[in-house]
């Protein structure tokens, strides 16, 4: 019977991911945090790194379309997938999307920190349900964490959005 064993701290792998529409390839150590990934392999500033136990939200990244905390993911667990962070919600104008104008607007945000998580959670949400009730918006964003606001404006901001990305000629990515 052959040993176990199980990588060291100083092995890497070379994955291949989609960030934002841009294929990188990459060797990277295997313990690397898909957060320290985005952040300092790939200069991605947005995603913000809070608690570092997947509790604050802050670190919310679209992974195939779906929500991840990107500070409890290794980077090799991407690997041949795609990837969307705050950076890339716009597209390639320079336009804001729908959500990010909606937020402007409704003043749903105050420092900022935990802003593009909020809004790559809202993302997901409204993807899957384009048309939330105010509970559902809550409930949504439940998973995120805002020590300066009180929600309110976040939750006009959502309700703002939903309705703009329901319009006809609005694009849903």
């Amino acid at each position: 019977m052959q040993e176990e064993t199980f990588p060291t701290f100083t092995e890497s792998c070379l994955i291949s991911v989609t960030v934002n529409g841009n294929l990188y390839e990459r060797e990277v150590p295997v313990r690397m945090l898909l957060s320290d990934f985005l952040r300092h392999e790939l200069h991605l500033t947005g995603t913000h790194v809070g608690c570092e136990h997947g509790v604050c939200g802050c670190c919310t990244v679209l992974l195939n379309g779906e929500p991840v905390r990107s500070c409890l993911m290794l980077a090799v667990q991407t690997d041949e997938m795609a990837l969307t962070t705050i950076e890339g919600l716009a597209g390639t104008n320079s336009e804001m999307h729908p959500i990010q104008q909606a937020f402007r607007e409704k003043h749903g945000l105050q420092c900022g920190f935990c802003t593009p998580g909020i809004i790559m959670s809202v993302h997901a949400m409204l993807h899957d349900n384009p048309n939330p009730t105010e509970e559902e918006i809550r409930h949504g964003l439940s998973g995120n964490l805002c020590r300066c606001t009180g929600y309110q404006n976040i939750v006009e901001a959502v309700k703002l959005a939903a309705e703009r990305l329901r319009e006809p000629q609005a694009e849903v990515d």
